[in-house]
């Protein structure tokens, strides 16, 4: 093949070296408008993963690697006066000019024309005169630029501001360096790629940044190559402790704002991007560096194993697309922790280390016990004792009050609609399935959505409480769920509004009923989708309708037996539109600002307060974000959670969207608790509230983190009780936990442990006469250049 390759980073250099290896006789030429001696940056990192890979695929290239490599295990907090060490990780570091220059230098070798300081031709003319071209232009690529209709680029720019620096001074092992400053917080990562050096990258949020003058040289021409010596100079004072004397490198550094690279398509015809240019991943989950070498050696195969360029293409962007998209939705979640440090800075060092060290998700509690367990063990023991109980155990089995309300551990049966009532009344299927639940170990079982009224059903199969007989049957659920568990039963009452009159989910979720609906309510006169039929704005007497509607069905809740009470605004039912701005378009004192939008669910929530017995807890669902734009954000969400607190709520339950057919929402492992968090740091946790997670939480070791993490006080589980009604007594016995918190029934106890499997599960017999000795493992490795040198 003629291939052309634009931009001479590690990407594109790996990539032609690769190709050659395959086939010398593919005819490579390379461009790159820096001279090859114009080297930004400092270290780059990588794992073993992506070692070995460069292993298997070119033996010279990893041998000089490796050979060049500072690696460590360690991972040191500095916050707060203290440091905190945690090892086991695992990291491999090396000079980036030294890294260029290794490629350059096999690439050359191998028969590549590399053509440095030299502008490409225009990528038509490319395209036209060669079989495939390379965009290993980076993150400001032209060529994405040039064909935007075809990639389908999108460029997140994010608010922190960070600087790419230097250090001569050696850590000996990853280093975060949180720093509360007068101006706010600030943070170093840091890590040694040398024998001499050391990365050195200063991170803060833009208002901090503002407000500690950074912003003086903004507006400050400086080109390719010219460093801002102002911020330079401020770094230096700012982090003199932490630097101990050692000086401060720069090489092309300026302040920059975070962009995620996200396209649509990698591929146009015979145009294909790599590494910056495709996607980027924030510098405190990876290196760019690391993907761009990992795109570069899944191209190459690709081109290798298919015949013909468009299938090769297709089959690099299918292997590749997964593994990027899975490492950028953790570069997401560690890149939206850093902008929202300053929120933590009031946990305690043990917590707000785990805390940074599982801010992706990528870590857990269980994967940090097999890390380091000393250090998960501390966390453990940090949890029980600031929570003030003597016995070490799962965070999850730990018990939890809301308000006068005590239970015996923090996982949650989430409010699930089963759509099979009859006029309202819960059947016998409701005592199975919310029993079963109760008997499977939860602490909470929450009800279904339990309407006010019939208007307010969201289908004819929807429970209610707005009868005697509907309270009676309740009450039979109440009697079952106490005099056979320890769980304790919530009730979430709502209203559906203009989400009602609606078919059973398995007929069609969300599609009108075809006959024998009703009138749905609205704040505004707007369907919820086009399917659906317009409801009437509600008018002040239809409000006080629905309050007193509330108020009756809050009366039979605690006749009924319930120990807590949820009311439901959130999903876009009636008192959730009343608070998005997407459904709420009122001009009166009910719509507009946030506050007015407020005004009439805390009218509900008071009314049903002031007849919900003192002594039993109230919480509150809400919609953290609608995922629309010109809808809720989760700095509203705050605001909504602090209203609801101060009006005696004693928990927010935080979910997300469902507000407007229109959404989109941004699914994914444990998605919903970066929301549930924020919550608890700025609104709940200074009042004393509790704060519910939920949303696709369905591991222990997940509920166990985000627990142990400080960001959600209880797990709500939905859909994994509906697969396992026992999970959370199943956890227990997964954890060897045997204790108040996982309570077994006398009929059940025979089942507490682990049912024997298959063979697999065999005893081995001694066969060696002479016992090995066991291995010690170390997880604390440091980089020490004088050790490692004599190891060599």
């Amino acid at each position: 093949m003629k291939i052309a390759i634009v931009g001479g980073g590690p990407g594109g250099l790996y990539f032609a070296a690769l190709m050659k290896q395959l086939d010398p006789s593919h005819d490579i030429t390379l461009f790159e408008r820096n001279a090859a001696s114009d080297t930004f940056g400092f270290g780059v990192v990588f794992s073993d993963e992506t070692l070995g890979g460069i292993g298997n695929a070119d033996p010279v290239v990893a041998d000089y690697m490796s050979r060049r490599f500072a690696r460590w295990a360690d991972i040191d907090i500095h916050y707060r006066g203290e440091q905190l060490t945690v090892g086991g990780q695992g990291f491999a570091a090396m000079s980036r000019k030294e890294l260029l220059q290794l490629l350059q230098h096999r690439a050359v070798e191998l028969g590549v024309d590399v053509r440095f300081s030299t502008l490409a031709p225009d990528v038509a003319e490319l395209e036209a005169t060669h079989d495939l071209v390379l965009a290993a232009d980076g993150v400001n690529s032209q060529i994405r630029a040039r064909y935007a209709e075809d990639f389908g680029p999108t460029l997140d720019v994010r608010r922190n501001k960070y600087m790419w620096l230097g250090t001569d001074q050696v850590f000996e092992a990853f280093k975060f360096f949180i720093k509360d400053t007068e101006h706010g917080t600030m943070q170093i990562h840091g890590y040694p790629f040398s024998e001499s050096g050391s990365t050195f990258i200063v991170e803060m949020h833009e208002d901090v940044w503002h407000a500690a003058g950074f912003d003086a040289t903004a507006n400050t021409p400086m080109g390719p190559g010219v460093s801002d010596e102002y911020a330079v100079e401020k770094v230096r004072e700012i982090f003199a402790e932490e630097l101990g004397g050692h000086e401060v490198l720069a090489n092309n550094s300026k302040w920059l704002n975070f962009t995620t690279v996200r396209n649509r398509n990698w591929h146009r015809g015979n145009v294909v991007l790599l590494g910056d240019a495709a996607h980027t991943a924030h510098f405190s989950i990876g290196s760019g560096t690391k993907l761009a070498m990992e795109d570069a050696l899944a191209l190459a195969a690709c081109l290798h194993e298919h015949a013909g360029i468009p299938a090769a293409l297709e089959a690099y962007e299918a292997e590749r697309r997964p593994v990027v998209e899975s490492t950028q939705r953790a570069a997401q979640a560690s890149l939206e922790w850093f902008e929202s440090i300053g929120q933590y800075r009031g946990q305690d060092p043990v917590q707000f280390a785990f805390n940074l060290l599982t801010r992706s998700r990528r870590i857990t509690q269980e994967n940090l016990r097999m890390r380091d367990p000393e250090f998960a063990h501390r966390v453990e023991e940090h949890f029980a004792a600031s929570q003030g109980l003597e016995q070490v155990a799962p965070a999850m089995f730990q018990p939890h009050s809301i308000g006068s309300l005590e239970l015996k551990n923090r996982i949650v049966v989430s409010p699930m609609d089963m759509y099979s009532a009859v006029d309202g009344v819960p059947t016998d299927f409701h005592l199975v399935h919310l029993g079963s639940k109760a008997l499977g170990g939860a602490g909470l079982v929450m009800t279904e959505m339990v309407c006010v009224s019939p208007e307010g059903r969201i289908t004819p199969g929807c429970s209610g409480l707005y009868t005697d007989e509907q309270a009676t049957a309740w009450s039979r659920v109440a009697d079952f769920v106490h005099g056979r568990s320890g769980a304790k039963l919530g009730v979430q009452l709502g209203h559906s509004g203009r989400k009602g009159s609606t078919r059973l989910m398995w007929e069609g979720i969300d599609q009108p009923l075809p006959e024998g609906n009703w009138e749905t309510l609205a704040p505004s006169a707007l369907p919820y989708s086009p399917e659906n039929t317009a409801p009437r704005e509600i008018d002040r007497a239809g409000m006080d309708q629905v309050v007193a509607d509330f108020v009756a069905s809050t009366r039979r809740a605690a006749d009924a037996g319930f120990d807590l009470l949820e009311v439901h605004a959130a999903h876009g039912y009636l008192l959730s539109s009343f608070l998005s701005p997407v459904s709420n378009r009122r001009t009166d004192e009910y719509g507009g600002s946030l506050e007015n939008r407020l005004r009439f669910p805390l009218e509900v929530f008071d009314a049903v307060r002031a007849v919900w017995p003192s002594g039993k807890p109230m919480t509150v669902r809400i919609s953290a974000t609608d995922w629309i734009d010109g809808g809720n954000t989760a700095d509203d969400a705050v605001e909504i959670a602090r209203a609801f607190i101060a009006h005696g709520a004693d928990g927010i339950d935080v979910s997300t969207g469902q507000i407007d057919s229109g959404e989109k929402p941004a699914f994914g492992r444990s998605y919903q608790t970066p929301f549930a968090d924020r919550i608890r740091q700025e609104a709940a946790a200074p009042a004393g509230a509790t704060v519910i997670a939920v949303g696709a939480i369905s591991s222990y070791d997940d509920a166990n983190s985000i627990l142990l993490a400080g960001r959600a006080d209880l797990i709500a589980l939905g859909r994994t009780h509906l697969y396992d009604p026992q999970w959370t007594l199943h956890a227990a016995a997964e954890q060897e936990y045997r204790g108040d918190g996982a309570e077994w029934v006398d009929q059940f106890r025979a089942g507490r442990r682990k049912p024997p499997s298959a063979r697999t599960d065999a005893v081995r017999p001694r066969l060696s006469l002479l016992r090995e000795p066991e291995p010690v493992d170390d997880p604390h490795l440091r980089w020490r250049p004088k050790v490692a040198a004599a190891a060599r």
